[in-house]
């Protein structure tokens, strides 16, 4: 099978809102994104967190097995830092091998929830 994806991403606009409508853990917000490995061998990904005030954050390590997807959530990165909720940030996402990200994000800090899902950048 022909390879799938890119080896360089970048979401640009992530931000996590910390206000809530309702009870947790069903409406925390959060942004995530979302990996196909369609490859033949486990994708070795780094992340880097950028932010408009600060140094970059990074690498965040992730694992993606061969042939499967995985979802993370940004709120869940820890190590080597947790990444500030409500500041905006940019993600750069590189992968060894070819993948596909796609960027989500539940806001709900306010009465009418929002969830929306688009590709991330493809750089190369």
């Amino acid at each position: 099978m022909k390879s799938i994806g890119k080896k360089l991403w970048v979401v640009p606009g992530g931000h996590i809102p910390l206000e809530r409508t309702g009870r947790e853990p069903e409406f925390t917000s959060f942004d995530k994104i979302s990996v196909l490995n369609a490859a033949g061998h486990e994708a070795q990904l780094e992340l880097t967190v950028y932010h408009a005030g600060r140094e970059p954050i990074g690498p965040y390590k992730l694992k993606v097995a061969a042939r499967r997807c995985r979802q993370v959530r940004v709120n869940d990165l820890i190590e080597p830092q947790a990444v500030p909720l409500d500041e905006d940030y940019s993600l750069v996402i590189r992968s060894d091998v070819p993948v596909v990200v796609q960027f989500t994000r539940q806001d709900t800090s306010q009465a009418a929830n929002a969830l929306c899902g688009p590709i991330a950048y493809a750089a190369r």
